[in-house]
């Protein structure tokens, strides 16, 4: 029994394709060291919509640019839609997770730093309520 390989060779245009696509992230990681520059010579004080700009700016670039990357050095540009699905969904759902967790936290550190239980115990109790004057908030009902 004698194994023979066959050999298929290409025409190039795969070749053709990834240096193409490295060249658009070239060129994508360059604007992006450009706006960073260029956002790190705005002040904050004076322009904080043209700096949140061009973090948005980043953000659409970089999302770009992880779109060429699975699409064309993770081979999923050619591949059937089901596992792109397996793929991209529980992504998704991934950021919603972290979205999700850093809103709540931010809640709870919000949360945290307005209430003092020790306080609002305190401001209730009933010594403080006897010392308020008539005309102040609570007044003493003598029967």
């Amino acid at each position: 029994m004698e194994y023979t390989a066959e050999v298929h060779h290409d025409d190039g245009s795969a070749v053709k394709e990834i240096w193409k696509v490295t060249g658009y992230l070239t060129i994508l990681t360059l604007i992006e060291l450009g706006l960073g520059f260029w956002m790190m010579s705005v002040h904050p004080e004076t322009q904080p919509g043209l700096r949140l700009a061009i973090k948005g700016t980043i953000v659409i670039l970089m999302m770009v640019k992880a779109f060429y990357i699975v699409g064309y050095f993770m081979h999923l540009k050619h591949e059937l839609k089901n596992l792109i699905m397996t793929i991209c969904v529980p992504l998704l759902l991934f950021v919603w997770f972290i979205t999700a967790f850093l809103y709540e936290g931010n809640s709870y550190k919000n949360l945290r730093n307005n209430y003092d239980p020790y306080k609002k115990a305190q401001a209730h109790t009933p010594a403080n309520v006897e010392k308020k004057e008539e005309g102040e908030g609570l007044k003493k009902v003598v029967e």
